[in-house]
């Protein structure tokens, strides 16, 4: 019972789906000779029954109090792997997950702040910003990723307010820029710099789990998604209104950094930036990186044969199973490892966050047609997964490996 508690705990903090978490738990009961067991997963709370005899068990425990970086999501999902395979028992899983909790990062502070502004600076170019963007968008990101250094233990009210606070200062210090000789364009280097602020791949989890009947959760994150949009628009509503730039001049450009190459070459700047940003094991990089390009490939094919609205489709369920296959390999991470960077890549809250802020503002028709627009890339998302669970159901059965996510 301890066990299946602190593991459920640990996978909700690592951001795995409920569904996932459930059936993992289910499989940890059954090979250590438990039926029966009676398993709730909530995003914030977590009930397990387990029959002991003519009587049951039942614990309740608090869950979604923190996120784990990388490396440790990487730690729990391999002791959580040997554990539904009965390679090491409950006591010794146990040491192991509570290990997992405690370890350091893989970098320093200062290389966690480098990395924010690297993950700036790659969606910055894929988001086909000019040189001037980019170095904007590597400059606000480095000072985001400070802000959240120094705020990382403080209480939760500034931790609620954290969002906003980035957003308005990024939004003003663009705005600024913006009447200066530098004059960068504001879409990338605000987008840039708040990326790790926007719930893409909360709002697709939301989706996921509400199209796989987990109504309460997906109802639950998907309100709470939107509500950090709200919060991050109002952020830049107001950092853009205190310049006197109105929010309408949000608006996708045409100019490219170095040609066709530059959204490949973002690709890579952004999962670097995501290794450094989140603690992963350099280990991992290499099959991040492949995962990462297999999505953003998916989506450009999926945009040249179905159009935009499908082309998320199409990249999220290339790369579930891709990234299913990679925890399959002896060398390979879990696959919720890989498969987080790839959702944060598909970043349709960016499109949301640009539709909630015109609706926000002045632009409610085209802030509107954004929103939907988002809408229909988050579903498409949440289907391309499910798709791709599919598929990788199937390789995990001929590797032997069971899907953890």
């Amino acid at each position: 019972m301890a066990f299946m508690v602190e593991l459920g705990d640990t996978m909700v903090d690592s951001g795995d789906p409920v569904t996932h978490v459930s059936e993992c738990l289910e499989r940890v009961a059954r090979v250590n000779g438990v039926r029966g067991a009676e398993i709730i997963v909530l995003p914030t709370a977590l009930i397990i029954t387990l029959p002991e005899g003519h009587e049951s068990r039942t614990e309740v425990a608090s869950t979604g109090r923190s996120r784990l970086r990388l490396d440790q999501v990487e730690a729990v999902f391999t002791g959580a792997d040997a554990a539904e395979r009965g390679e090491i028992g409950p006591r010794a899983a146990l040491v192991d997950l509570r290990s997992a909790r405690d370890l350091p990062p893989s970098f320093g502070p200062g290389v966690i702040v480098g990395g924010h502004a690297v993950i700036a600076m790659g969606l910055a170019i894929i988001l086909a910003g000019r040189w001037t963007d980019i170095a904007v968008a590597a400059v606000l990101g480095a000072g985001v990723g400070l802000i959240k250094q120094l705020t990382a233990r403080r209480r939760l009210a500034i931790q609620v307010f954290l969002p906003v606070l980035c957003a308005f200062l990024v939004a003003a210090a663009v705005a600024l820029l913006g009447r200066t000789a530098v004059d960068p364009q504001l879409l990338p280097p605000i987008l840039g710099a708040l990326v790790t602020f926007i719930p893409g791949g909360l709002l697709t989890t939301a989706v996921i789990e509400l199209a796989t009947a987990q109504m309460i959760s997906g109802a639950s994150r998907l309100v709470y998604g939107t509500l950090q949009l709200v919060m991050l628009s109002l952020g830049i509503i107001a950092g853009l209104q205190l310049v006197g730039i109105p929010a309408v001049t949000f608006a996708e450009t045409e100019s490219t950094v170095i040609g066709a190459i530059a959204p490949w070459l973002g690709v890579l700047i952004f999962g670097i930036g995501v290794l450094l940003s989140y603690s992963g094991r350099p280990r991992s990089l290499g099959w991040m990186l492949l995962v990462l390009y297999v999505a953003f490939a998916g989506q450009v094919i999926g945009g040249l044969l179905f159009g935009s609205s499908l082309s998320a489709f199409v990249g999220a369920a290339v790369m579930t199973p891709v990234a299913v296959f990679v925890a399959t390999q002896r060398t390979g991470p879990p696959t919720l490892v890989t498969f987080l960077p790839a959702f944060w890549l598909l970043v349709p809250g960016a499109i949301a966050l640009v539709g909630v802020t015109q609706v926000m503002g002045d632009a409610t028709v085209d802030g509107t047609s954004s929103i939907l627009t988002a809408g229909v890339t988050i579903v498409s998302i949440a289907l391309g997964v499910v798709l791709g669970l599919g598929v990788g159901d199937w390789v995990t059965r001929v590797f032997h490996r069971p899907v953890t996510i």
